[in-house]
């Protein structure tokens, strides 16, 4: 048997459709090939538009393991380029964010342009006859848009962004309709890790069993309306829906995933009177009041893109896998750009109270995801469930599988991508 032979049907029995090895979570070997196999041969999301605002505006992410400089050029677009200077393979960039002309490296100072070009070499006589500046730009990421969500990837023969995205974009379109007609843009990031593998956060994002016992403490922290709209154990309305390409979509509260639409049933929730009076005394119509108090916890739903991104009810969830049992995860508040900045604060307020530090969700979910990952390792080899629900999944008219919320449908949907692209298949 050849080496090549041994991880397919490795893979392929490690991760079954109503199970999948706890090997998964903590053997580096699949860890190394996942970032071969899936970060860098698929798209991966590395910035929203309202993070590179205008020509020279730049952030540094990573893809996969694989440091990384998002940054927007000159013509206004916008490129991906590895942080890895081609003389000696330095960073040629270690700050966040922020705004330049170039990017030069600290150690012999190769600077380069914002779309990767190799600008300028120090003391060039040296490299006479041996160095063309035109051959060694940046490498640069095949990257590309949609509704402001940048994603990038190493493999240039990828299919187009909007056709991996699939029906994600029904649901991308209707997760932006919470900023009420303006443009979105991030007003804040909290960046933490956790010690576990990034599958275990995956696999959050669309597991609706978990949110009555693990966010107790954040349901008796809010107002009885709030409360109640989160109350979707019971729910038969409240779905998973698996979308293709390991894509899938937890609706919480149906009566909020499409803001468009308003039976004029539900009351505005009175901890923000002090909001409508505002927004009053500024002369919005009633109409528009509406709009935004309805906006105001986002949209109601969890929207998981395989394999690094969600949009969260009203933030995005970026993960990044560090090491086998180490992952990097940013919760970033979105708001209106142009809207009223009252709205603005009062959702970061709400960001803050169940994501932030101090929050009431985020470190009870995190507290969860160790967890797993030490009771993992008492058994790489026994299986993890993602089995619920399979006895009441049904497929929608769409094509998509489907079962209540509380049901493991979204995590199946994205082993079984896994499972595509490990084993190749």
């Amino acid at each position: 048997m050849t080496t090549t032979e041994r991880p397919t049907r490795r893979f392929a029995d490690l991760a079954e459709n109503d199970r999948v090895a706890g090997q998964l979570y903590t053997d580096p070997e699949i860890f190394a090939e996942e970032m071969q196999k899936i970060f860098y041969r698929t798209w991966v999301w590395v910035a929203h538009e309202s993070e590179i605002p205008e020509a020279g505006s730049f952030k540094t992410t990573q893809v996969g393991d694989q440091p990384v400089i998002v940054a927007r050029d000159r013509k206004g677009n916008i490129n991906t380029m590895l942080n890895r200077c081609r003389h000696r393979g330095a960073t040629v960039c270690d700050q966040r964010s922020g705004k330049a002309n170039g990017f030069t490296c600290p150690y012999h100072n190769w600077s380069y342009t914002l779309d990767g070009r190799l600008r300028g070499i120090p003391y060039p006589d040296g490299y006479e006859g041996v160095v063309d500046k035109k051959d060694y730009p940046l490498q640069t990421l095949r990257t590309e848009s949609y509704l402001g969500m940048v994603f990038a990837t190493f493999n240039p023969d990828i299919e187009p962004l909007e056709d991996y995205l699939g029906d994600a974009k029904i649901w991308m379109e209707r997760f932006l309709k919470q900023s009420n007609g303006f443009p979105t843009k991030v007003i804040g990031i909290h960046k933490f890790r956790f010690r576990g593998n990034w599958k275990i956060q995956l696999e959050n994002t669309t597991d609706g069993y978990h949110f009555p016992m693990v966010h107790k403490s954040w349901m008796a922290s809010v107002d009885a309306e709030t409360a109640n709209m989160m109350s979707f154990m019971d729910d038969p309305k409240a779905e998973t829906h698996a979308l293709g390409n390991g894509h899938s979509v937890a609706v919480m509260a149906a009566a909020h995933a499409d803001l468009d639409i308003d039976d004029g049933d539900e009351e505005i929730q009175p901890r923000f009177a002090h909001l409508v009076e505002e927004l009053e005394a500024a002369g919005e119509s009633p109409e528009r009041i509406r709009r935004y108090m309805r906006s105001m916890h986002g949209c109601g739903f969890n929207l998981n893109m395989f394999p690094n991104i969600a949009m969260s009810s009203s933030f995005f969830r970026l993960l990044i896998p560090i090491s086998v049992d180490v992952t990097e995860v940013w919760h970033m508040a979105i708001g209106m750009d142009g809207g009223p900045e009252s709205i603005n604060r009062e959702r970061l307020r709400i960001h803050e109270h169940f994501q932030g530090p101090f929050g009431f969700g985020s470190p009870d979910d995190a507290e969860g995801w160790d967890r797993v990952q030490i009771g993992a390792g008492g058994n790489p080899n026994m299986p993890i469930l993602v089995n619920r629900g399979e006895n009441r999944e049904y497929v929608t008219e769409e094509g998509w599988a489907t079962s209540h919320v509380t049901d493991e449908t979204g995590m199946r949907e994205s082993y079984e991508m896994w499972k595509k692209m490990m084993t190749d298949d």
